[in-house]
């Protein structure tokens, strides 16, 4: 009983320790959408790594409500799933989604928009998710494939379509937008 007892208060600490950790990543501010997320997150991993009961029951239904609105309300999708190192920071909210198998690394930033494991057909979509690295940057609108690898230090560039690894320290941009010139007869057209 005292073994049980020592066990749950180690778990509570370490949770609370990475909760906290969290938080400052992302700029000491509870009510960021981001840090509400990732701090729901680590409780139903906490919770679901706990013996099953009664009150481990109930905590789960209380997790599965919270999830549904970080899901619903900020529009950030993080599957019970999903393995997160330490000191996430997701930068602003709604459109965020992460495969059910990803693995993000410690210290990673992803902005509003991404996509993390989305798929493109085949075996390799459903059972493989992306693995980021450490201190990996994920701009807004990137989509990353299931299954590929980005290196640590990585940097994926804004509306980046990311199927294949990416080694160490690249970073990986989307084709920069061209200028067209119309010619003057129908621009004259336009203007009228």
């Amino acid at each position: 009983m005292l073994g049980t007892l020592v066990r749950l208060y180690r778990g509570i600490q370490e949770l609370r320790n990475q909760v906290i950790e969290d938080w400052i990543a992302n700029s000491r501010d509870w009510t960021m959408p981001g840090f509400r997320a990732i701090a729901v997150h680590r409780l139903g991993t906490w919770l679901a790594n706990r013996r099953s009961g009664v009150v481990k029951s109930g905590l789960l239904a209380v997790y599965r409500a919270l999830y549904r609105y970080v899901r619903n309300h900020y529009g950030i999708e993080i599957p019970l799933t999903v393995t997160i190192g330490r000191r996430l920071w997701l930068v602003h909210q709604h459109g965020i989604v992460f495969h059910w198998k990803s693995e993000i690394g410690d210290d990673c930033l992803i902005r509003h928009g991404a996509t993390i494991g989305a798929g493109y057909g085949g075996k390799k979509t459903l059972h493989k998710g992306p693995k980021l690295g450490q201190r990996v940057e994920v701009g807004p609108g990137a989509v990353i494939f299931a299954g590929v690898k980005i290196g640590d230090d990585a940097v994926i560039g804004p509306n980046a379509v990311v199927m294949s690894d990416v080694p160490a320290g690249a970073r990986v941009f989307a084709e920069a937008p061209r200028v067209i010139h119309l010619p003057t007869a129908h621009q004259a057209a336009i203007k009228k």
